[in-house]
């Protein structure tokens, strides 16, 4: 693996361009962290990125900065979560002060208004991304387990309309008690 210097460096450049040119919430960057730091880097594989992305989704805060923690923490400890928060926050909190600056403008702006409605359909689209290559890399597991747990937890919140919440927590429930499983089952 490269120097610490550089791999801080990349890890501070990645979260800030993802976080700069991301719109529609944390779940549009979830893809560009596997792209970056799973296919492009090799930082991450992939089922160790979909637990990372299972811990940030689990925690309360935002998606992307909980994405960012659990893989800066990853790569380098405290010192490359905080790096990666601050890739994170820095293009938000920028960009969310000039346009606060410039509110009355912008609300006004016909022009404006359009192209954040228009950019409403690629977030859909990348979101649906993000999905289809999670749901993928369950299925490839073969885990009979998983796969239930993940045709319910769509058919729960599509169909019935249950809170995410509390589909997180049943599936927090379930991994705490498949591992206790998995550990008497060890020790047997």
């Amino acid at each position: 693996m490269e120097n610490k210097a550089k791999i801080r460096l990349k890890l501070f450049i990645s979260t800030l361009y993802m976080s700069a040119f991301t719109f529609g919430g944390g779940y549009v960057i979830i893809t560009l962290l596997k792209q970056k730091f799973v296919d492009e880097l090799h930082w991450i594989d992939e089922k160790e990125m979909l637990d990372l992305v299972a811990i940030a989704q689990s925690s309360p805060g935002a998606i992307a900065v909980n994405g960012a923690i659990v893989i800066g923490y990853k790569l380098d400890g405290i010192l490359g979560a905080f790096i990666a928060i601050l890739g994170t926050v820095l293009p938000p909190f920028l960009i969310i002060s000039v346009v606060s600056y410039f509110y009355e403008a912008f609300q006004s702006n016909l022009i404006v208004s359009l192209m954040l409605e228009g950019m409403q359909s690629g977030v859909a689209a990348v979101i649906a991304a993000v999905v289809i290559n999670m749901g993928v890399g369950i299925v490839k597991e073969k885990s009979m387990l998983n796969n239930i747990v993940m045709i319910v937890a769509f058919v729960v919140t599509f169909v019935f309309g249950v809170n995410v919440a509390w589909v997180v927590l049943t599936c927090i429930g379930i991994g705490v008690l498949r591992m206790f499983i998995g550990r008497k089952g060890q020790e047997a």
